[in-house]
């Protein structure tokens, strides 16, 4: 008996079946209903994610011998005979193999027929995007005006590239990338209904994420592992099969990195490579991490983040800075690795490019953790300083913008600062009005650093407050904006008016390039 492959024997052939598109079933379901039914549907979305799947569906619901129903039956001669494509009133064309005119001319001289069998005669054209410019205007008129018997089905993984006029006479819907956890419930369903087939939730989940959100992908993917390892899909025969770098290798590069260790880090690459991995996906580890770490430094840590503790600890041992660094720093790294012929080479430069651009910290040490920095303040003894103001004073605060020129604050806290004004003063405390449209700004851990900030300047332990609302006045941020437009009007005013600029263009017959004039803060 010949053996059917996962991708196709766990094809959804009902509504109910399909993964991760609730939003165009529940739609599709509604509107066939009502028998509120459309002459074109686009069905658009990355490879392996149901487009045709879907088509075929409707195809039944709109044929089932129980009538134009939500859900087809699945068991009528309508139903399995396009289960197993076979279903005369159903035309599927690949669209790649199909681009000229002459097969649309061919195909379209067929609408007029009614139906051999079925309630509709169904054209579904799959990657439609492939078409000619001919092929598509061939198919407009009838596209707009079909015969009431004829329902066209286009399916495309590049919709921007659809003419206008193609896209505004089909109804659209835009079929999402699954979640990598929601492939694998779905995988851990086909394997404990498959026979012979043991699997680690691990396993499955490495499976879901390297079929980067496409359920066919995750299946063909399946498939392999079960092979690889005679049916035992487990997480360490996953990764050998992928080629995927373990958790624990990525941490101790990241741990290595954070803590400034050169010596370290090249051991760490050392070891890595008697594993003869995949130095893009190495790095693709890395700038994950070092997201998930600037989300839990600006934001606060996720409700379910994995290897909380690892990432808590190096987030507390990094500063945001150097996060940000890092991560741009592996992202060109990539770009490097495709012109590079030893792939090890250019990873170890990558990682060591890190090290080197790294800010100076003082007497080799690791960036302080910056919640502790505000009690470490506190319990310092008082030292006046010139342009400091004595412990005991209260805040006298003239012009909030003017602060802000001298404050040594940079990032999200600058920001935050920049898009608010000062609303009063009170001991050791200040209160800011902030508007709703930069409510992203105004975290726990944004706060504490502008709170830092205000702290070693004003030589006092500041606190702040902020209100959303109205500001009510100009921010800093805003009047920024206002001088530098002034500035650049005053620019090319200047420089349209110049007579050797005009001269210039005269005699040369040259056009002042408006957009590119810029200027300079004095």
């Amino acid at each position: 008996m010949s053996y059917t492959v996962l991708a196709r024997k766990w094809r959804p052939r009902r509504f109910e079946e399909v993964v991760g598109q609730e939003h165009v079933v529940k739609a599709l379901m509604n509107s066939l209903a009502a028998e509120r039914l459309h002459q074109a549907y686009l069905f658009e979305g990355t490879r392996g994610v149901g487009k045709t799947t879907i088509a075929r569906i409707l195809a039944k619901a709109l044929n089932c011998a129980d009538g134009v129903v939500a859900e087809p039956c699945g068991l009528c001669d309508a139903c399995t005979a396009i289960d197993e494509g076979r279903f005369v009133d159903l035309i599927e064309l690949d669209a790649a193999s199909h681009t000229g005119v002459e097969n649309m001319r061919e195909m379209l001289e067929n609408v007029q027929y009614t139906p051999a069998l079925g309630r509709y005669k169904i054209y579904l054209i799959d990657e439609v995007h492939m078409l000619s410019k001919h092929s598509f205007n061939a198919l407009l008129k009838t596209l707009e005006e079909p015969p009431s018997h004829m329902k066209f089905f286009l399916a495309t993984t590049e919709p921007r590239t659809l003419p206008a006029t193609v896209l505004s006479r089909c109804l659209q819907f835009s079929l999402k990338r699954i979640s990598s956890s929601g492939i694998q419930d779905h995988l851990m369903k086909i394997c404990e209904a498959e026979e012979g087939i043991s699997a680690e939730p691990q396993g499955l989940l490495e499976l879901s994420k390297a079929a980067e959100g496409s359920v066919r992908d995750a299946l063909s993917l399946l498939d392999q592992a079960i092979a690889f390892n005679s049916g035992i899909v487990s997480a360490d025969a996953v990764s050998s099969m992928l080629g995927s770098i373990d958790s624990s290798r990525v941490q101790g590069l990241v741990s290595a990195l954070a803590d400034g260790d050169g010596s370290r880090l090249l051991g760490e690459v050392s070891a890595l490579n008697e594993h003869a991995p995949d130095y893009e996906k190495c790095l693709d580890e890395i700038m994950a991490t070092f997201q998930r770490i600037a989300v839990i430094q600006l934001v606060g840590p996720g409700i379910s983040e994995d290897e909380m503790d690892f990432l808590e600890k190096i987030s507390k041992s990094m500063s945001p800075e150097d996060v940000q660094l890092y991560y741009q720093i592996a992202l060109h790294g990539c770009r490097d690795l495709a012109i590079c012929r030893d792939h090890r080479v250019a990873f170890e430069m990558t990682l060591l490019r890190m090290l080197a651009f790294r800010p100076t910290v003082v007497d080799n040490e690791s960036p302080p953790d910056r919640s502790a920095r505000k009690t470490e303040l506190k319990q310092r003894p008082a030292e006046p300083e010139e342009g400091k103001m004595d412990q005991s004073a209260h805040i006298k605060i003239q012009d909030w913008g003017l602060l802000l020129k001298v404050l040594k604050v940079t990032g999200p806290a600058r920001q935050l600062a920049e898009n608010c004004v000062l609303r009063k003063t009170g001991d050791q405390r200040l209160e800011l009005v902030m508007a709703d449209e930069h409510m992203h700004l105004n975290t726990q851990k944004i706060c504490e650093r502008l709170e830092i900030a205000l702290t070693e300047h004003l030589g006092q332990d500041i606190s702040v407050g902020i209100t959303m609302g109205e500001t009510g006045s100009i921010t800093p941020a805003q009047a920024r904006e206002a001088s530098e437009s002034e500035r650049m009007r005053i620019a090319r005013d200047t420089i349209q008016g110049d007579s050797n600029v005009e001269a210039i263009k005269v005699a040369f017959d040259a056009v002042l390039e408006v957009d590119s004039i810029q200027s300079t803060k004095t």
